[in-house]
């Protein structure tokens, strides 16, 4: 993306001289002018010398080297000279963005080169090639204007000359553009790219931003507040957005989404120079929130990579109210600590371990004994992302990651490197004796790199034969549709690219319980009482409410019938005694006779049992057998009142009302 001349003298990068109109951006018909449209309004005039420089230095390490029998244009070895510091973010981006747009156009400029008749280049060292390449790249992207330099600005002689040579030459360029575009049937140089290319990059335009809320500086209501007062609108989802619009990500309960044109305004607020809100891809945060599901209340969790601070930070933030540590692989030199204790501290985050060791070579020690899980985010082909650029400088990766994207598709043998790797790191997660779950994260769209790499390493038993194995956990994130639903049959959590999120793949690995070990009652109600989850409920009163109830049955315990003999005396002794006065007839009349008895005794007692016209005595082995028309109504009244009361409890019993609470538990990780 070229930059626009500014009348801004001591900035790094050239921008549009009415920032106005970039920051606060001009609404047509509700809708938000895209920052692209915004800045085709302007004149292109190219890049810093310092940024032409470094673009050409990433060129270098990352263009697409042929077979010694196809070399044609030849590059040269190591740094280009004079190469300047990395100033800022912005300046990083611009380099990155430049270089990556010279290597995915690489054979089409060495062709221009070639067909125009300048290469090879006489006056030219080879060691400037890619010099050449990425300022041929931005000549045509400004239609072969020259560009007007700043009088303050400082110049560099090897761009300086580059710039004279290729301007000097800029007809016969033209007309080696023109031949190549007829020649591919193309209007323009973007038409060239492979499909799988112009689609990456139309999704990178309209990608939504993602930003999670450090709970730790300001709530999530006071955001929706501060966002308010800003001007900005919640709506339901991304479908919905217009203008200053925003909305609440369905997976993580803080993570805000906003359309992507809305970068340069959000930017400026105080919520983000503040570390209240923090810019990040949404699949680390996906991770982050996975990996926290299954922590208990003293658990510690360690982070396998570095990567990117903001993904340490998150995990702080999210583990706050517990007394969890949060370790960190891979942080070796002390200036790179100081300057991460430094970030951390700013945004209030004081549970954060570093460890100078590589996950590789780490082995549990002492102040390892309480990690529980472990967060494994190894280095993938990353094809799944849409935007390589952010994604490299957020997340920390290696710039190679740009060769493959420029290509659309991964060498088999590199691919099976990166998943050869892949599958020790996983292994040596599952060695840790102690920990009892791993959350495996990738941004790669091959199976490969996912399911075929977490297959391997739990048919692998690298956890050791008397430990316990381990399985796949279903997802424990929310699944919003139909498609993750079923993306996740095999138990895998799986985003695909999209113009919304790019490509993310979750694998939750849990040890199977020991068959030998219980888990009471007690010890999950404990459990779930230390993490909050019983606030408002006595525990302590329905535990003595039992023993009582349990003591008083102890106690009456003789007088119910229990044994047979006692039983069929005590009855047998009652009808002896009841039968006397008189005989029934017949089946109705005791039907009847049944039927008023029940019916006085209801009344009696206001019991609202209902009772059918037609009695039929209960069944019971230890009853005496006797006939129908054996029992008087007396009898019968005292029968079905002994009846009632036994199928009735006592009114003097206590009941307890129970308070209808929701319980959800966490995995059981010890």
């Amino acid at each position: 993306m070229p930059v626009l001349r500014s009348s801004l003298g001591h900035s790094n990068v050239y921008i549009a001289s009415d920032t106005s109109s970039l920051h606060e951006m001009n609404f047509s018909n509700g809708e938000v002018i895209s920052e692209k449209s915004s800045t085709s309004l302007f004149e292109k005039n190219g890049y810093q010398d310092s940024i032409y420089l470094n673009a050409a230095n990433i060129f270098q390490g990352i263009h697409n080297e042929k077979p010694q029998d196809k070399i044609l244009v030849k590059y040269g070895h190591g740094p280009l000279p004079s190469l300047p510091d990395f100033k800022d973010e912005q300046f990083q981006r611009l380099s990155y963005e430049l270089a990556f747009s010279a290597l995915k156009y690489q054979d089409v400029l060495e062709t221009i080169l070639l067909d125009s008749g300048i290469y090879p280049m006489q006056s030219i060292s080879d060691q400037l090639t890619s010099l050449v390449v990425v300022m041929l790249y931005d000549l045509q992207d400004r239609k072969f204007e020259a560009r007007e330099n700043i009088d303050d600005e400082e110049q560099i002689a090897e761009v300086q000359e580059v710039e004279r040579y290729l301007c000097s030459f800029k007809t016969k360029l033209a007309a080696a553009l023109a031949r190549c575009r007829i020649k591919h049937d193309a209007l323009s140089l973007e038409h060239i790219l492979p499909e799988t290319i112009r689609k990456q990059e139309q999704r990178a335009s309209t990608l939504p931003l993602y930003v999670w809320v450090n709970s730790l500086k300001i709530s999530l209501e006071d955001v929706h507040s501060t966002l308010h007062k800003e001007g900005f609108t919640r709506v339901e989802s991304v479908s919905s957005f217009g203008g200053y619009s925003y909305c609440l990500d369905k997976h993580c309960e803080d993570v805000l989404i906003f359309p992507s044109t809305l970068k340069e305004k959000l930017l400026t607020l105080q919520l983000f120079s503040d570390y209240k809100l923090l810019l990040q891809d949404k699949s680390r945060s996906l991770a982050v929130h996975s990996a926290k599901a299954l922590l208990n209340m003293d658990d510690d969790i360690l982070i396998a990579h570095m990567g990117s601070w903001l993904t340490v930070a998150h995990m702080s933030v999210l583990t706050n109210q517990m007394t969890s540590k949060v370790f960190v692989c891979g942080v070796k030199s002390l200036a790179k600590e100081a300057e991460l204790k430094d970030l951390f501290a700013q945004m209030e985050c004081k549970n954060i371990v570093l460890l100078r060791e590589d996950f590789a070579n780490i082995e549990p020690t002492d102040k390892l004994q309480k990690v529980k899980v472990i967060l494994l985010l190894p280095r993938c082909s990353g094809l799944g992302v849409s935007n390589p650029i952010e994604f490299i400088l957020k997340e920390h990766e290696d710039a190679e990651l740009l060769r493959d994207l420029s290509q659309g598709s991964v060498a088999e043998d590199k691919l099976n490197s990166l998943a050869q790797q892949q599958l020790k790191e996983l292994s040596h997660a599952m060695q840790f004796s102690r920990v009892q779950a791993i959350v495996y994260c990738t941004c790669s769209v091959y199976p490969e790199e996912n399911e075929v790499v977490v297959n391997k390493a739990l048919a692998s038993g690298a956890e050791g034969p008397k430990a316990q194995p381990y399985k796949l956990c279903p997802p424990v994130l929310p699944l919003c549709c139909k498609s993750e639903i079923s993306l996740s049959a095999a138990n895998f959590f799986r985003l695909e690219p999209s113009d919304i999120s790019n490509s993310c793949f979750i694998a939750v690995l849990s040890r199977e319980r020991d068959p030998s070990e219980t888990v009471s009652v007690k010890d999950v109600l404990a459990r779930a009482a230390a993490k909050g989850l019983l606030e408002g409920i006595d525990l302590a009163k329905p535990a003595k409410r039992e023993e009582k109830k349990k003591k008083k049955q102890k106690v009456t315990q003789p007088k119910t019938p229990t044994k047979e003999a006692v039983i069929k005396s005590k009855i047998q002794e009652f009808l002896d005694r009841e039968m006397k006065p008189g005989m029934i007839e017949s089946d109705t009349s005791v039907s009847n006779l049944a039927s008023s008895a029940s019916q006085k005794s209801v009344n009696q007692t206001n019991s609202s049992v209902p009772l059918k016209k037609t009695v039929q005595p209960p069944s019971n082995s230890s009853l005496p057998m006797m006939s129908k028309n054996s029992l008087t109504a007396a009898s019968m009244q005292k029968m079905f009142e002994k009846h009632r009361n036994i199928r009735k409890p006592k009114l003097d019993d206590s009941v307890m009302v129970l308070k209808p609470v929701e319980i959800v538990l966490p995995p059981i990780v010890k």
